[in-house]
């Protein structure tokens, strides 16, 4: 994410993985939202709509304006909102009713040649907007893109961004570059993709529209610009891109991160410009290591912020999961089962790697109490700062209580995981309202197990946290 009264190096990390790279054919995306370390949010769920007349949606951000016209039926989808709507939605990530997810967006950035020939457009579209005016009216990740993309072309953007679709089928993976360019791949199914704030798309091959789409006339653009000779291809990272000392430093390292988590045996440069966008996995990914590499900070290397390694080192990369993530998510679409059950929208409130992934139904009539409080200021009635409070406990004396949190989030993904599976088991031959219901029922009891934990963890944490004083007088070191 990209907000821009904000730093603008403060930004997202995301993957995607195919059906048949994943051990149970599932279709997964996931990011994390990076904003800043104190900014809310909420899980809502929006029910389908059908009004008499089309809909005119307008944005709230005053800098940029943007409007369009909506068509009269919205269907239901989920959504994580900011706590104000001051700046714009940003509801950044969901699953609507037909079984399709999107997040958007992760911020990237394109070069100034590109620019200079095709500018942003002040009240073109932006993140803020995206999930709102695209994900409930769709019925597949490519009709996601395509949607998104006859946006970007007639309105233009004032932003570059790479957006997240799945369907039960596809994961496509699209980028827009300067103000009305973009392009769009299918992930392979056998394959995953892990992106940091760059744009990663390589070679596009514009014969092909199975596996890539595209902005029309992008490719008489390149060339009638003098952006690039495409007689010999055309790599969408090369010319729209950037290569720079930052890139190095805040972008690359998490790709190759990732990379080396899921595809152990390559070995490549984490400063590399050059690291592949579609990647192969030494197995079949499951979904908690998916969840696993959004909470990761380099552990097992010398680039761990927390870890033993020199001070240079620690701070050398900017980690994946930081202080800034509001939220992370993994949208999971599982395969052979009615669309009304095969959603599940994982959520780990604030900083992933201190918080816990929890699995929600996306078929469902509401989301639970505390997950719609979202504040500017703490309260502790809100889901949000019930995990954020863990992390600023822990984060004060980590490597004293940064065992337990430990404890406690593998103790939560063991039950949530049960959960999840009797859930599945009870609601196998159920459909229509009482299936909604029952899931909606199912979600507020997840909640439930995993607030009632995280407080349990703080009223520890405060006691342990006692003893733990520099104020503290050790007398046998001072008789």
């Amino acid at each position: 994410m990209l907000t821009h009264q904000f730093n603008p190096y403060s930004a997202c990390t995301s993957i995607l993985v195919g059906k048949n790279a994943t051990a149970d054919g599932s279709t997964l995306i996931g990011r994390n939202e990076d904003s800043r370390a104190a900014w809310a949010k909420k899980f809502v769920v929006h029910p389908h709509q059908e009004f008499d007349e089309p809909q005119l949606f307008t944005s709230s951000d005053a800098d940029h304006p943007f409007t369009m016209t909506l068509p009269k039926i919205r269907a239901k989808y989920t959504a994580t909102p900011e706590w104000t709507a001051k700046y714009g939605l940003f509801e950044e990530d969901g699953i609507n009713e037909y079984g399709v997810a999107m997040s958007a967006t992760e911020s990237a950035y394109c070069n100034a040649r590109v620019l200079a020939a095709d500018p942003y457009v002040q009240d073109g579209i932006g993140e803020e907007a995206m999930v709102t005016v695209v994900l409930p009216y769709i019925r597949s990740a490519r009709e996601g893109v395509e949607r998104l993309g006859q946006i970007v072309e007639t309105k233009g953007t004032y932003e570059t961004n790479g957006i997240l679709f799945s369907d039960d089928d596809e994961v496509w993976y699209m980028e827009t570059g300067a103000g009305h360019y973009w392009v769009a791949q299918r992930i392979p199914d056998d394959a995953y993709a892990v992106v940091a704030n760059q744009l990663a798309i390589q070679e596009i091959d514009i014969a092909d529209h199975e596996n890539y789409l595209f902005a029309s006339g992008i490719r008489d653009f390149v060339v009638d610009h003098d952006l690039a000779d495409t007689s010999n291809g055309f790599n969408f990272r090369d010319v729209f891109g950037t290569r720079d000392l930052s890139d190095q430093h805040y972008n690359t390292p998490r790709v190759w991160d990732g990379q080396r988590y899921f595809t152990p045996e390559v070995d490549q440069d984490p400063e590399s410009f050059d690291l592949p966008f579609i990647q192969r996995a030494n197995r079949l990914i499951h979904v908690d290591e998916v969840r696993h590499y959004l909470a990761s900070h380099y552990e097992g290397t010398p680039f761990d912020p927390v870890g033993s390694g020199s001070d240079a080192d620690k701070h050398r990369y900017r980690p994946i999961s930081l202080a800034k993530t509001q939220e992370s998510h993994v949208l999971q679409l599982r395969p052979d089962m009615p669309v009304g059950r095969q959603g599940i929208h994982w959520l780990a409130m604030g900083v992933s790697a201190e918080s816990v992934y929890v699995p929600f139904f996306a078929n469902v009539d509401d989301t639970p109490a505390a997950y719609q409080v979202a504040t500017e200021k703490y309260d502790p009635t809100s889901a949000y700062w019930i995990f954020k409070l863990v992390g600023v406990l822990v984060d004060a004396h980590y490597h004293q209580l940064h065992g337990r949190l430990a404890d406690v989030q593998k103790e939560l993904a063991i039950q949530l995981g049960h959960h999840l599976i009797e859930t599945d088991a009870a609601v196998a031959k159920m459909t229509g309202d009482q299936l909604t219901t029952t899931l909606t029922e199912a979600n507020a009891k997840a909640a439930e197990i995993a607030l009632t934990a995280m407080q349990q963890l703080t009223a520890e944490l405060i006691t342990t946290s006692t003893d733990l004083s520099p104020l503290n007088y050790n007398t046998d070191l001072n008789l």
